[in-house]
């Protein structure tokens, strides 16, 4: 029971980076940008939040920063697919080559170097009797409870709100939400850069949480994987928090592997996620072959307003 509880403890540090990623892809694409610029955000994201936290010693500060260059990068991003229309796979692609270099250039000088911080704790005592459920969340870092809370919100906000239903309509039918009255590409601009600082936020999430140390490429293509999660969570934040956890216990589970003393070589167990996510999207694919795929119907195709002389 108890490696069972560290398991799960470890799967949540590991999957609530890869729950925020998946938070902000669900963001553009409901609104019906692609987003592919998900591991180059989360690396600027990271290395924003080590060279602010060093300078300044104060996490909120960090997070600022984190939140200000995510949301221009995702200016851009919007600004490229929205307003040039220029091709949303392109534009994501090249976020994630800016992101990942310059992160890199960004990061040399701290390479390495511990950051030395501790994200405070939410300390819930009463949970601890609980057998199995209170060692996992009675002492829970805020960063996982805020994932939590987003979940909840996002779910009720797509879903059960007009302005949800608006965000939906963004990504299904533009046109139709114009002839609602709703204001097709400022709100998609919004959407895309509240989107890219949740992502900035996973990566921030990672280098502060999980591994309080800039390494370059530190992400080390979970950006990737959230995007397929997104896919995988069929665009509902309730599903993209157990897919995250899903592939927070497979990341967990080859360091675990290596704790036992297994003869499997360390690289072929660290490939245990990606290779999880191919043989995922191919049954998925496979599955759903006939049936509806849950995306939206207008993701990836630039809104063109008619002009009526």
């Amino acid at each position: 029971m108890e490696l069972t509880t560290q398991l799960l403890i470890a799967a949540i540090a590991a999957g609530t980076p890869l729950l925020f990623a998946t938070l902000g892809g669900i963001m553009n694409e409901r609104a019906g940008i692609i987003q592919l610029g998900a591991e180059g955000l989360m690396l600027m994201g990271a290395v924003t939040a080590c060279l602010t936290y060093l300078q300044t010693g104060s996490l909120s500060l960090a997070l600022l920063a984190v939140f200000g260059v995510s949301a221009a990068l995702g200016l851009i991003h919007a600004f490229l697919c929205v307003t040039l229309r220029a091709n949303q796979i392109v534009s994501g692609l090249a976020v994630t080559l800016f992101g990942t270099g310059f992160s890199a250039y960004l990061g040399k000088s701290v390479s390495g170097q511990p950051l030395g911080t501790t994200v405070p704790r939410l300390q819930l005592p009463w949970l601890e009797p609980i057998p199995v459920i209170g060692p996992i969340f009675a002492n829970l870092n805020l960063f996982t409870w805020v994932s939590f809370v987003l979940v909840i919100a996002m779910h009720v906000f797509i879903h059960r709100t007009s302005w949800g239903l608006h965000l939906r309509a963004l990504g299904d039918n533009p046109a139709t939400a114009d002839v609602m009255g709703i204001r097709v590409q400022l709100f998609r601009y919004g959407y895309v850069i509240v989107g890219a600082a949740l992502i900035g936020l996973a990566g921030a999430n990672m280098l502060l949480v999980y591994s309080p140390t800039w390494i370059e490429g530190m992400t080390a293509g979970r950006g990737w994987i959230a995007v397929a999660l997104v896919i995988f969570a069929r665009w509902n934040p309730i599903r993209a928090l157990f897919c995250a956890y899903f592939f927070g216990v497979l990341d967990t589970l080859g360091f675990r592997i290596q704790l036992t003393g297994s003869d499997i070589p360390p690289y072929f167990l660290k490939m245990i996620p990606y290779v999880v996510t191919i043989l995922v999207l191919m049954f998925l694919g496979w599955r759903n072959r006939n049936k509806p795929s849950g995306t939206p119907e207008a993701l990836g195709q630039p809104y063109i307003r008619e002009q009526r002389f």
